[in-house]
């Protein structure tokens, strides 16, 4: 039960993070990268920071070497960074998707996270990634993009939970 739950917000933020795509693509370039005084910089620093985080954890999970944050300057358009977080939310899918609730129950990370559960570092992931997604909302905004509400219960009205298909 507890990676069917896991899996279906962490669908939530998969599909949240699409839409916060379909605002930066519309986007100049100069939007992109301007400088705002607020958080990383820039929409695509915060962008950076958002994917660097969720690969960050995702290799914590997995056991693998954590990799080192991303430099905002290597991704000179939205398109280049897109193509990096697809495979990473391709990847977290694939994650989730293999994840047992004896997994969620598991403690598999080092050091000062070594007290962590698999579910609360997805907790973590989804909710890091919302308060980010709320800064470039109203940075968005500003812009001149209208955006709608991210809140969990729309995610959950229109995709309902089902136990019983082991999918959501």
């Amino acid at each position: 039960m507890q990676a069917l739950m896991l899996r279906h917000f962490i669908n939530y933020h998969i599909a949240e993070n699409a839409t916060l795509w379909s605002y930066i693509d519309q986007l100049t370039a100069d939007q992109f990268v301007a400088d705002i005084a607020y958080a990383h910089g820039s929409i695509r620093n915060q962008l950076v920071h958002m994917l660097s985080v969720d690969a960050t954890w995702l290799a914590g999970l997995r056991g693998e070497p954590i990799p080192e944050p991303l430099n905002p300057a290597q991704f000179v358009s939205p398109i280049t960074l897109k193509a990096q977080w697809d495979a990473v939310a391709q990847q977290l899918q694939s994650y989730v998707m293999a994840l047992s609730d004896a997994d969620a129950l598991t403690q598999p990370l080092a050091d000062e996270d070594a007290d962590l559960y698999v579910w609360q570092v997805l907790l973590q992931l989804v909710n890091h990634g919302t308060d980010h997604r709320a800064q470039l909302l109203r940075c968005l905004h500003d812009v001149g993009i209208k955006t709608v509400s991210q809140d969990y219960i729309f995610y959950a009205y229109d995709v309902p939970w089902l136990p019983n298909n082991g999918t959501s």
